[in-house]
């Protein structure tokens, strides 16, 4: 994590104190809780204070603290402003999976939630079962699309949980191609893609006549689906619409990235079914509405690289995603396929080319720091 002075806090927490006092907030900076990617700044309001005099007043933060953003958000009884650190980490694969001894099934990793454990996403619950990725161009949505299928293989034996991937832009999975996982060749053309979802339905409808076992799960993951719908013929559409309506039951789960959550990139008939959201930047406020389908979301001021909120249910969490570098990628395909896709669940160790140098530059870890202001 990077370092950050106790000078600077107590600067910024000044900062803070002093603008809302000019425009006669009683507020008292009482916590300061540090993550890999920003700061939070825990607030003491005095009686009366309201909470939206002070989100009114998001900009001029912003402003006084050289920030590009803020964030002011309630979490039970206490108010925060979160600012973006001057210079972030990321918040990597591998050593946060190893501190995860037991999941259940069909569950990720996908990176550090705000309260700094290991944010998991559990497929087989009803409120998750699809999933819509939606984010602009450098949120690190493809990024998290692929700590996502490995984490999911790392946990997940092979004779349970087997992927399928397409990719129309032929770049976002190919370092996945020879995961031991996969069920077929990533598709990269419509027709190998329609082949595929052709080949889904007709399986989870021979599942639900002949009420089969719904093992293996078949994840089925697909970058930059609006891509992919532009090309396609309305059948590609239609298939989707009906693993998405009725996969769940029969052990298929939808994993669909999209950079414009809009109804020209997205059906709406298709976003429907895909109740958990992952939010990274979007353009606008309108934006972060249409892609978490609720408001509050505030997911036009999150900073990019992997900083996301996810949308669960009625629950909305800021998360830092886990990365998986070009190195990474490799070194777990390799140690799968040698033993962990028939081994059970197998968390590949830290390779010793990067222990030493790139992950001890990084701590996955939150910092509460003790805080008491004179």
């Amino acid at each position: 994590m990077a370092a950050l002075s106790r000078e600077w806090l107590d600067y910024q927490a000044d900062q803070i104190e002093a603008l809302l006092a000019a425009h006669r907030q009683d507020v008292l900076v009482v916590g300061v809780q540090l993550s890999p990617r920003w700061v939070r700044f825990e607030l003491k309001l005095g009686f009366g204070t309201k909470i939206s005099s002070i989100q009114n007043l998001s900009e001029e933060l912003a402003l006084t603290l050289e920030a590009p953003a803020v964030r002011i958000n309630r979490s039970g009884g206490t108010l925060a402003i979160e600012i973006p650190l001057p210079n972030p980490e990321p918040v990597y694969l591998l050593p946060l999976a190893q501190t995860v001894s037991i999941l259940p099934p069909v569950t990720a990793v996908i990176g550090l939630s705000n309260d700094g454990d290991p944010y998991t996403l559990p497929l087989m619950a009803p409120e998750v079962t699809h999933v819509l990725i939606a984010g602009a161009t450098g949120c690190g949505k493809t990024e998290l699309l692929r700590s996502l299928i490995l984490s999911l293989a790392i946990f997940n034996r092979q004779a349970h949980l087997q992927i399928i991937l397409i990719d129309p832009k032929r770049r976002g999975f190919t370092p996945l191609e020879n995961l031991p996982h996969l069920l077929a060749p990533i598709a990269a053309t419509p027709a190998a893609a329609r082949e595929l979802l052709e080949y889904s339905v007709a399986e989870m409808e021979r599942r639900d006549q002949e009420n089969a076992p719904t093992t293996p799960r078949i994840i089925i993951a697909i970058d930059e689906v609006g891509d992919l719908l532009a090309t396609a013929d309305k059948e590609v559409e239609e298939l989707l619409n009906r693993l998405a309506q009725r996969g769940r039951e029969a052990g298929f789960h939808l994993l669909i990235s999209t950079q414009r959550p809009s109804a020209d990139s997205i059906p709406g008939s298709l976003k429907a079914n895909l109740p958990a959201r992952l939010i990274g930047r979007v353009a606008s406020g309108q934006e972060a509405i249409m892609a978490a389908g609720i408001p509050g979301t505030n997911a036009e001021l999150l900073v990019g690289s992997g900083d996301f909120v996810a949308v669960i249910g009625s629950q909305i969490t800021r998360f830092q995603a886990a990365y998986t570098g070009p190195l990474d990628i490799q070194h777990i395909v390799d140690d799968l396929r040698r033993e962990g896709a028939v081994s059970g669940r197998h968390t590949p160790q830290l390779p010793p080319t990067e222990s030493e140098d790139e992950y001890a530059q990084a701590s996955d870890e939150f910092v509460d720091v003790d805080w008491s202001r004179e």
